[in-house]
C-alpha cells in the first residue's frame, strides 16, 4: 500500500495549525503514513503548544519537529520532507498542507488516487475555496515576459493579444493539466523529488512552488489540477499578504530569482521592463478614472529600485533575506 507523508508548516499560528492538523487526521483515515508538523522557528511558544496538544489529543500519527531556523516556506517544508516518515522511512508521496487550509475528508485520498493511476504525474493540487465556498484561483501558467506586461497593465486589448500568456487560469470543471498549482494543498511523488530535488531554499516566500513545477516539467513530469479534491483556505494568515500596503522585499527577491535563475539575466531584465510598461499604462488609466490602481503603494518604484540593485550588485541570484514578523509587514 502506498504511503503518504503530510507536512504542515507552522509559523506563529499554533491554533490554526492544530485545526488544519485535525482536518488532515480525518482526511488521512485509511491511508498509510503520517503527519508531520514543522515549527519554523516561531520563537513564541508555538512548538511547545503544538507538542502538548498533539499528546493531549492522542494523535499517534502526528509528530512535531523543529526546523531550527525560519528559512521560509520552502526550507520549512523541506525539513519535514527530509525527516521522512517516523523512523526515517521513505514515503511514496508527500502531501503539503498550509496551516490555514482544511481538507475535506476525501481530499487527500482523491489526490492520491490520481497520482497512483498515472505514473506521468509528478504533482496534483486541490480546488481551494474560502470558508464560504468562494473559489480561489490556484491554477496557473508559468510567468513570462509577456505575462508580466499583461498582468500589470490589465487592459482588455493587451490581454486579448496575449491571452496565451495570462498566468491565472479559469478553474476547470474536470481534472486538467496545469503548468503549476498553488502549494496550499499539493501532493508530490517522492520519486520525482528524488530526481529533481526539493524546494529551492533561496526563495523565502512566493515563486518556490512555481520554480519546483518548472523543474518538474523540464524533467518530463506533469502537474494535475483536481477540482474534486476540495480544501477550505483562509489565506495569507502567516504571510499577511491580504494586508499589504506595500510589497515586501522578499517578494521582489523571489520574483527576480525566478526569472534570473530559470530564464537568464536578459529575460529577468526584460520581465522588469515589461512589468514597468504595464504598470505605467495602468497608472495612466487610473489617473483618468478608467481603471483601478494595480498593486500596492509604491510598487513600481520599489520594483525598479530592487531590480536595479540586483543588477548592479550582480545577484546571481542571491538567496532571499529573512522576512520580519508579519505583524511588522503592514506597509
Amino acid at each position: 500500500m502506498a504511503t503518504v507523508l503530510t507536512v504542515i508548516l507552522n509559523w506563529r499560528t499554533p491554533d490554526m495549525t492544530l485545526r488544519s492538523a485535525e482536518a488532515a487526521v480525518a482526511a488521512m483515515e485509511g491511508i498509510e503514513g503520517a503527519i508531520t508538523i514543522v515549527d519554523n522557528d516561531s520563537g513564541d511558544g508555538s512548538e511547545e503548544k503544538l507538542r502538548a496538544a498533539v499528546a493531549d489529543r492522542g494523535w499517534d500519527r502526528v509528530r512535531v519537529i523543529q526546523s531550527g531556523h525560519n528559512g521560509g516556506f520552502g526550507a520549512g517544508n523541506n525539513a519535514g520532507i527530509r525527516a521522512g516518515l517516523p523512523g526515517g522511512a521513505r514515503p511514496d508521496f508527500v502531501y503539503l498542507l498550509n496551516s490555514d487550509a482544511f481538507p475535506a475528508p476525501d481530499a487527500i485520498r482523491i489526490l492520491l488516487g490520481h497520482l497512483q493511476a498515472d505514473p506521468r504525474l509528478g504533482m496534483a493540487g486541490s480546488f481551494i475555496h474560502g470558508e464560504a465556498g468562494d473559489p480561489h484561483v490556484t491554477c496557473f501558467r508559468f510567468p513570462s515576459v509577456a505575462s508580466e506586461l499583461e498582468g500589470s497593465a490589465q487592459l482588455g486589448p493587451i490581454t486579448r493579444a496575449l491571452r496565451g500568456h495570462v498566468v491565472p487560469q479559469p478553474i476547470p470543471a474536470a481534472p486538467a493539466r496545469m503548468d503549476w498549482v498553488a502549494g496550499a494543498s499539493l501532493m508530490m511523488r517522492q520519486d520525482m523529488l528524488d530526481r529533481i530535488g526539493l524546494f529551492d531554499e533561496g526563495y523565502f516566500l512566493y515563486f518556490e512552488e512555481t520554480d519546483l513545477c518548472l523543474r518538474a516539467a523540464r524533467a518530463g513530469w506533469q502537474v494535475l489540477y483536481v477540482p474534486e479534491s476540495r480544501v477550505a483556505h483562509i489565506g495569507s494568515v502567516s504571510t499577511g499578504m491580504k494586508g499589504w500596503g506595500r510589497t515586501p522585499s522578499y517578494w521582489f527577491d523571489s520574483r527576480w530569482r525566478y526569472f534570473r535563475k530559470n530564464h537568464g539575466l536578459a529575460s529577468a531584465i526584460a520581465a522588469t521592463v515589461a512589468q514597468t510598461i504595464g504598470l505605467s499604462i495602468n497608472r495612466l488609466r487610473a489617473a483618468i478614472g478608467n481603471a483601478p490602481r494595480n498593486g500596492p503603494r509604491r510598487h513600481m518604484r520599489d520594483l525598479l529600485a530592487h531590480d536595479i540593485r540586483a543588477l548592479v550588485r550582480g545577484i546571481d541570484p542571491a538567496p532571499a533575506r529573512l522576512a520580519k514578523p508579519v505583524t511588522e509587514r503592514t506597509t
